[in-house]
């Protein structure tokens, strides 16, 4: 299969398999006695094809969305290393894989040598992307700054929906300017959002910010913005995933007069990951553990 390199939580980064949704997921266990001529006697031998989302302040808690599981091997004594074919086939994953600031949502593949005392386990993560279609609306965004008699911008975004390696274009029309505007700024804000009700928690990270104007504009002046996305590490705007966290994106503009008081205006915009050209329509993924030693 396909490597994508990824960090997840307070894990060091590296390569990790890379599936979609309905893909099938097949592979080898390799069980490799430390010593040849050594026994392990066990209660049987599992693989299970597991997606948890992991919420940091509540980490007594995993919830489990994707369990799949299947039999390796019988009770028995294992007297020389060994390999073990495993296949899931089309598995349904239908949330994308994702670490943030509060909740991780993670799959991974986990063997379990059952012994009397101890179990054995070792565990193997993948990476799930999920892809979406050219939305069927995407309408321009059209906002307003206004300060009463002060200051009246309008600003334009050619489209509200975006894939990951898409660029934004837009203008800024200054229609009315009394005041000093000394500099102005556009920055994407990512919001991760937790819980529910009375315990929902926001966390605001910004991901980017660049400063698209210096010095003082004049009426009917328009300046132009081009953002590159693929830049930047993002990914889909998630919502309500299993009913536990949300991820969203905004387009924040910021003024900033001689007075350095700021002016802020703040527009949602959706973001998508595009099938990639050299995704196959068949099923391509394999996943293997290996060398797994006891």
């Amino acid at each position: 299969s396909s490597g994508i390199n990824a960090e997840y939580g307070d894990e060091s980064k590296e390569t990790h398999h890379l599936f979609y949704d309905g893909e099938s997921v097949t592979g080898k266990v390799d069980i490799k006695l430390k010593q040849e001529g050594k026994k392990l006697e066990h209660q049987g031998i599992k693989i299970e094809f597991l997606g948890l989302i992991e919420i940091y302040y509540d980490r007594g808690n995993h919830y489990e969305f994707v369990k799949l599981d299947k039999d390796l091997a019988r009770p028995g004594m294992l007297t020389e290393s060994c390999c073990f074919p495993f296949e899931f086939l089309k598995v349904v994953k239908q949330y994308e894989s994702y670490a943030g600031r509060n909740v991780r949502l993670r799959y991974f593949l986990k063997v379990t040598i059952s012994r009397r005392l101890v179990d054995i386990i070792h565990e193997k993560g993948i990476v799930v992307h999920q892809l979406s279609c050219y939305p069927e609306t995407n309408s321009p965004l059209k906002m307003e700054v206004g300060i009463e008699d002060c200051l009246h911008i309008e600003f334009e975004y050619n489209r509200s929906k975006y894939h990951l390696n898409d660029v934004i274009v837009g203008k800024i029309y200054f229609i009315l300017v009394r005041i000093k505007i000394k500099h102005m700024e556009l920055s994407i804000i990512k919001r991760e959002t937790t819980g529910s009700g009375p315990n929902t928690y926001n966390e605001n990270e910004q991901i980017s910010r660049f400063e698209i104007m210096d010095g003082a504009p004049v009426r009917g002046e328009s300046i132009p913005i081009r953002l590159f996305l693929s830049a930047y590490d993002l990914t889909p705007t998630m919502k309500d995933v299993n009913k536990k966290f949300s991820v969203r994106y905004y387009l924040n503009l910021v003024l900033v007069d001689e007075e350095d008081r700021r002016y802020f205006k703040q527009q949602e915009v959706t973001l998508w990951r595009k099938s990639p050209a050299s995704l196959k329509p068949e099923n391509r993924g394999v996943a293997a553990l290996e060398n797994m030693r006891t």
